[in-house]
């Protein structure tokens, strides 16, 4: 006798069927409603194994510990900048005054200062960096200033050194150093040499600190000159001091 059909057994093969796909569609509804954490705690467990070990963990340590250290000299760095900036010679009437633009173009040319006339400062004033005279208050405003600083071109400066007790002129090259240029044939100057205000002067306040000279070219023609390290250095400069006349 053939053997006989189970009557329901069509329905069931065809439900067979498709049950991969009904799996698959509840797992997808799963992941989409858990936003995917499934794959990231199945992930976490594979990969544990490859996790840092200690060895690693100590290396960060000691890396956040260089961080602390590092961070904490910065802070030691800037205190002792702002200091020293509180403790510039306070001859005369003068005012602190925040640097608040300079020109890429124009680095070693001038500064913008964020006050002004109505804080009582004219064209002509001394503006004076950490240790030493950076430049000339060359134009204001109600509220700002510019400062022609010495290392600008063409700036002049009439100059003073005291070890030998000659005069000289001060040049702005448009560099980080200006060039001192000398009356005498023999000035007797030698680097190290402290280089400030001409006591003649009356443009600048007599005697301010300037620089120090770097190094001289004694057969420059018609008469030598040397190159001078100003104290203050214009490019790292964010508060000055703006000596009132």
């Amino acid at each position: 006798m053939a053997p006989t059909q189970w009557p329901g057994g069509s329905r069931w093969r065809g439900v067979l069927t498709f049950w991969p796909w009904l799996i698959l569609l509840v797992a997808f509804v799963l992941v989409r409603a858990s936003k995917g954490a499934g794959f990231a705690d199945a992930y976490a467990l594979l990969t544990r194994p490859f996790w840092p070990g200690p060895a690693q963990s100590e290396w960060l340590g000691a890396a956040a510990d260089l961080e602390a250290r590092a961070s904490l000299q910065l802070l030691e760095a800037d205190n002792r900048r702002l200091r020293g900036l509180l403790g510039l010679q306070e001859g005369g009437n003068s005012l602190s005054a925040a640097v608040i633009s300079r020109s890429p173009r124009g680095w070693w040319q001038q500064l913008e200062l964020g006050k002004g006339a109505l804080n009582g400062i004219t064209a002509g004033d001394a503006v004076m960096g950490p240790g030493g005279l950076v430049g000339q208050v060359q134009s204001v405003t109600p509220t700002t200033s510019r400062v022609k600083l010495l290392t600008a071109p063409g700036t002049e400066v009439g100059v003073w050194l005291p070890r030998t007790r000659s005069h000289g002129l001060l040049v702005g090259m448009g560099t980080s150093r200006p060039q001192l240029r000398f009356i005498e044939k023999d000035p007797s100057v030698r680097p190290g040499d402290l280089v400030s205000t001409s006591p003649a002067s009356t443009l600048l306040p007599a005697n301010l600190p300037v620089g120090v000279v770097q190094s001289v070219d004694e057969r420059a023609v018609p008469a030598p000159h040397a190159v001078v390290q100003l104290i203050a250095a214009p490019e790292a400069i964010d508060w000055v001091q703006v000596r009132l006349r």
